[in-house]
């Protein structure tokens, strides 16, 4: 398929109105042109934990959130990308479940990486260990299995709990390439048109290296899913927080990927008042990529921007963030922090707040998004100009919370009364119908303290012009009949 050139909403299946059909309802009620390109349902799947993250199968809608008769009445009206944690699947699935009932003997035991599998004695090394890109102090946990509670340490990159509840896939085995095959034939039936492969950088586990984005094995398993997805008519969407240097080599594997260098370059052109860095990346990117602000965890900052930033420089920017409400995931392994010891992973905070609801340099960050090339997303929170759910945060002790909350119909109808989000919708509308965005992009030298960049095709041209000084931004575009209009943002 050829993926559509407008901007795609991201939601959970229940936080825009509590379930999938409501979800439909406000979409075609209040949203219909604006996620013209496509909607991105968080996992809507049965899950143990992480917000749906710990699938317990794909064959599944979670029955609180609707069915996949919901889903397709959906996808009548949008494009609908779905996530598949390529990486991982719950505990609670029925095929670790089987493994924990029989262990070795289950018919499903080839499906886990259990250590035995990476260390020839099963006993785990910590100088491998000190070497990997940690998500949790110890890449494994232990389970009691079969009749006789025999204990197996299974590989689990991610879950915050001990066992975790995220079990990892070994991608080298037949019956996991069987069972993903299983997965994607099932998504093709129910008119999925784009998979998100969540976590896939951490698929592949070698001895000596980081275990995270491993070269050149890793192409093999993206040419492998690329072949797969490519018979069905699906598109890939890798999710890879890696150096920044690892997002240019997929583009050259011909991969979509995401910006996610983008939203911490715009907040520091914003907060700072200075495009010089944003606009030298601006430069240099692949242009086949979907740009995002914000998203279900935080702003990237470590691996994204190794190499990219002055820590001193960031560790204030990230200070401000937490002035305003922010809270941070950061960096477990001490080899991956910088050498001063910053160690900010994410920034998880509302992108509004992070600007310190200011509706003009909010505006402005989205208008630079959407002017910047590739499928622009935008989160349900960001859509509606939402603040940091800093209750919701503290309630559940999960941090991502902040920018989680989850709207009744009736708050979204208010927060559509809201200027700055009718202003975002206008400016949507925009992105979504001028055809000078199918052309040529271009970045205008400008001085410092301000952002131009401009699109043109055939008769149709537009050039945005942001003064970080005021936070301003102006569009002046071609219209049908060839008059140029100024279009205040």
């Amino acid at each position: 398929m050829t993926l559509k050139n407008q901007v795609q909403l991201i939601t959970y299946p229940d936080s825009m109105g509590g379930d999938l059909k409501a979800l439909n309802q406000v979409l075609l009620n209040y949203f219909a042109d604006i996620c013209a390109g496509g909607v991105h349902i968080l996992p809507p799947f049965p899950s143990s934990g992480d917000r749906g993250f710990a699938p317990l199968t794909y064959l599944e809608i979670e029955p609180s959130f609707g069915s996949w008769e919901d889903i397709r009445a959906i996808g009548d009206h949008f494009d609908i990308l779905i996530d598949l944690m390529v990486n991982h699947i719950s505990r609670q699935s029925p095929y670790f479940q089987d493994f924990l009932a029989k262990g070795r003997a289950s018919a499903y035991a080839d499906l886990f990486l259990t250590l035995d599998k990476i260390w020839e004695s099963g006993e785990p090394v910590q100088a491998d260990i000190d070497k990997m890109f940690l998500r949790r102090p110890l890449p494994y946990s232990t389970y009691p299995t079969g009749e006789t509670g025999e204990e197996i340490n299974v590989w689990t990159t991610f879950g915050k709990t001990d066992p975790s509840e995220q079990i990892d896939l070994d991608i080298r085995s037949q019956q996991t390439k069987q069972l993903l095959t299983e997965f994607f034939t099932h998504f093709k039936e129910q008119n999925i048109k784009i998979v998100r492969l969540d976590a896939v950088g951490y698929v592949i586990k070698k001895l000596g290296t980081s275990c995270f984005f491993v070269e050149p094995d890793i192409y093999a398993f993206l040419d492998w899913v690329k072949d797969l997805a490519d018979s069905l008519g699906i598109e890939l969407l890798p999710e890879v927080h890696a150096h920044h240097s690892t997002q240019f080599k997929l583009a050259e594997h011909g991969c979509w990927i995401y910006d996610f260098i983008l939203p911490y370059r715009v907040l520091e052109a914003l907060v700072h008042r200075s495009s010089h860095e944003l606009c030298r990346y601006l430069n240099v990117r692949p242009h086949k990529r979907f740009t995002m602000l914000d998203c279900h965890d935080g702003i990237p900052v470590k691996p994204d921007l190794d190499g990219l930033i002055n820590t001193r420089e960031a560790r204030e920017l990230v200070d401000l963030c937490v002035e305003r409400g922010a809270n941070l995931s950061l960096i477990v392994s001490d080899e991956h922090k910088a050498e001063d010891g910053f160690d900010v992973h994410q920034i998880r905070c509302s992108y509004y707040s992070m600007l310190g609801s200011d509706d003009d340099a909010y505006l402005a960050a989205r208008a630079i998004q959407f002017f910047v090339p590739g499928i622009p997303q935008v989160y349900y929170v960001g859509l509606l100009a939402g603040e940091n759910d800093i209750a919701r945060a503290m309630e559940t002790g999960e941090g991502r919370e902040i920018n989680r909350h989850n709207y009744s119909v009736e708050e979204i109808e208010q927060a559509l009364e809201k200027e700055v989000v009718q202003r975002l919708l206008k400016l949507i509308r925009f992105r979504n119908t001028y055809d000078a965005f199918n052309g040529a992009f271009r970045v205008i030298s400008s001085a410092d303290d301000e952002v131009r960049l401009s699109w043109h095709k055939e008769k149709a041209s537009c050039e945005l012009h942001v003064n970080l000084n005021t936070y301003q931004a102006m569009i002046q575009y071609v219209d049908e009949k060839g008059c140029k209009i100024d279009y205040t943002v």
